[in-house]
């Protein structure tokens, strides 16, 4: 299947202006733009400490090389840098997932992606670095802690002078960034290269990738590969939901080939298109964690349908399991196929007719036809049941039992329609239906966001000498009683039973992966404020009106905060004049195995005694 659509490269520069007090030849392709003081804070002094290959790894885990052979079937040719570790089990994954199924008949070049679980026991110099440029990114653009993406440039042609007739490999960037459409991108620039030159190419590819600076969320980055110098900007949970600044051009841009707008967006629209008229009943299945199964004609267009599933219910993160492209061959094959349990909360996309007889059991079931061009007319079709599914042959459409909780939203559909009917460009029917998810999904999670933003301790009952109050316990039947007078009706013009889709919706792991992120947050937050209220607080008043005893007891205590917190060093300028020598014998006293010479517990320590 030939690449098209939405999988093409970002916008050419044209126009180009200057760059405010800056001359254009001092810049570097590979530079940070620096832009004003944000959220993320100053990130050189970390950036100048990496080693080698950290920045490497901070984009990517390793590139390879999957080819066929006749006697092994897949193979890992090669992988980039050398150094990179996959274990067994880990390559054979990559090695199935990489090749369409024997019926998908991809002719030519062929780009999607898969998803699989890392092996455990892997650590990383660079995690808490990561963490870091992590923290300000948003839910659904967080690394993978569990899992690897696989973004995948396959070519298949004919070639009469190989015994099987068809010259056949893939190309595969392996990572924890969920950044799909930055890396096809990149990957439409490396893989025409990699098949002409072969290896040293890729040699050559890493070390550019190797001088690319991390990619910190708020940032405009300017990243050079193989004589192609993209330009992106990777978002942050600041951003104003539903909307993507764009990176503009300047006079340093003269070398810049391509600007991406965006890093992870999929074309909703064109991947809807076949089961537009069941929108909402998808959305509904997706925000309730069901198990969902995509059966298409090929990896893209299976990859690309599980990755619209999953992002229409963003701003929140989906957090379940979800494999773009799923294979016989998959690890969890039996794990995700048996009928002695229920189906796992887990969206899966095949391409396998076996999969319409082994996944039959399934509640819902999504068979996707050849994506049709958006000047075609998608038929209204009704849900189907799940009996009448036999094979893969089965005309396309929603196989299900499931009624939705909401009444359906028909301006929607006559908006899309109409959109049809007049040829309006791709590009802006994607738009109104990112849109119209975010506008249902941002209705549904403010009553929850509000009524979780009250069970937040009043500041005034902070006190800096006690421990930090705790946050109160959701209870499900005070929230409820929250939706009668502040719930959905407020923003959305829906109807239907809001509060069965509330009652449903918490016992599903979506619920129960957004309130934890939600605690940790508020937990963070007063863990904050009990700090801003002990620096606050005069010491030295508060040493002199208590016995060494209970001194002692609080300098052990501020320790504990001092090997915790990632702001510990301006605790530690305020206490270093206010403790004598035998109270820092204690503070410092057992930290030898627990703080490195750089921490503020050893720091304070060693000024202390050196002024002593």
């Amino acid at each position: 299947m030939a690449l098209q659509g939405p999988e093409e490269l970002g916008e050419p520069v044209e126009e180009s202006e200057d760059l405010d007090d800056q001359d254009a030849s001092s810049i570097s392709p590979a530079e940070e733009i620096t832009l004003p003081p944000g959220p993320g804070g100053d990130e050189e002094t970390e950036e100048a400490l990496l080693l080698p290959w950290d920045r490497f790894s901070a984009w990517l885990h390793c590139i390879c090389v999957v080819g066929f052979d006749l006697e092994l079937g897949q193979a890992v040719e090669v992988i980039y840098p050398h150094h990179s570790k996959l274990s067994e089990k880990e390559k054979t994954s990559i090695c199935y997932l990489s090749f369409p199924d024997s019926n998908s008949g991809c002719l030519g070049d062929t780009q999607f992606c898969f998803r699989f679980r890392q092996g455990s026991n892997r650590k990383t110099s660079l995690g808490c670095f990561l963490e870091t440029t992590d923290r300000d990114a948003p839910p659904c653009l967080k690394r993978e802690q569990g899992h690897y993406y696989g973004y995948v440039y396959f070519r298949q042609v004919r070639d009469k002078s190989l015994k099987r007739g068809y010259f056949q490999k893939s190309l595969v960037l392996i990572s924890q960034l969920p950044y799909v459409t930055f890396f096809h991108s990149l990957l439409k620039i490396m893989a025409p290269e990699y098949f002409e030159k072969q290896e040293p190419c890729l040699e050559a590819a890493c070390n550019d990738i190797d001088r690319w600076p991390t990619p910190h969320p708020g940032r405009i980055l300017t990243l050079p590969i193989m004589g192609v110098v993209l330009k992106v900007r990777i978002p942050t949970s600041y951003d104003k939901p539903g909307t993507s600044q764009l990176v503009q051009s300047a006079q340093s841009d003269s070398m810049v080939s391509i600007v991406l707008p965006t890093i992870h967006e999929v074309d909703l629209f064109r991947c809807f298109y076949p089961v537009f008229f069941h929108l909402q009943m998808l959305w509904e299945l997706v925000l309730l964690g069901e198990a969902l199964v995509v059966m298409a004609p090929s990896p893209a267009e299976s990859s690309d349908t599980v990755l619209a599933l999953v992002s229409c219910i963003a701003p929140l993160r989906y957090c379940s399991d979800f494999r773009p492209y799923f294979t016989i061959h998959d690890s969890e094959f039996k794990e995700y196929t048996t009928r002695t349990q229920a189906p796992p909360s887990v969206i899966l996309g095949v391409t396998n007719p076996f999969f319409a007889k082994t996944l039959q059991h399934w509640p819902h079931i999504i068979r996707i036809g050849d994506m049709k061009q958006a000047g075609e007319m998608a038929k209204q079709m009704k849900v189907k049941k799940l009996k009448n599914l036999k094979t893969l042959d089965s005309k396309p459409g929603v196989y299900t039992a499931y009624k939705p909780y909401l009444n359906k939203d028909e301006e929607i559909i006559k908006q899309l329609q109409k959109g049809v009917q007049q040829k309006r460009p791709s590009a802006a029917q994607n738009a109104i239906l990112r849109r119209y998810f975010l506008e249902l999904t941002q209705s549904f999670i403010i009553p929850l966001e509000r009524y979780v933003a009250s069970l937040m301790p009043l500041q005034k009952s902070i006190s800096p000498w006690k421990s930090p109050p705790q946050l109160r316990p959701f209870i499900q039947q005070d929230f409820m009683k929250t939706l009668e007078k502040a719930g959905p009706q407020l923003t959305s013009r829906l109807k239907g039973d809001w509060i069965g889709l509330y009652r449903h919706f918490l016992k599903s792991p979506n619920f129960d992966g957004w309130f934890r992120n939600r605690r940790k947050e508020m937990t963070q937050k007063l863990e904050a404020l009990h700090l801003e209220a002990l620096c606050e607080e005069d010491l030295q008043k508060r040493i002199q009106k208590h016995t060494e005893v209970e001194t002692v007891d609080l300098v052990l205590k501020l320790k504990d905060k001092l090997v915790c917190k990632d702001d510990s060093w301006s605790i530690t300028l305020i206490l270093l004049p206010l403790l004598k020598p035998p109270v820092l014998l204690l503070l410092n006293y057992g930290s030898a195995t627990s703080t490195t010479a750089n921490s503020p517990v050893a720091f304070l320590f060693s000024c202390k005694v050196n002024r002593c």
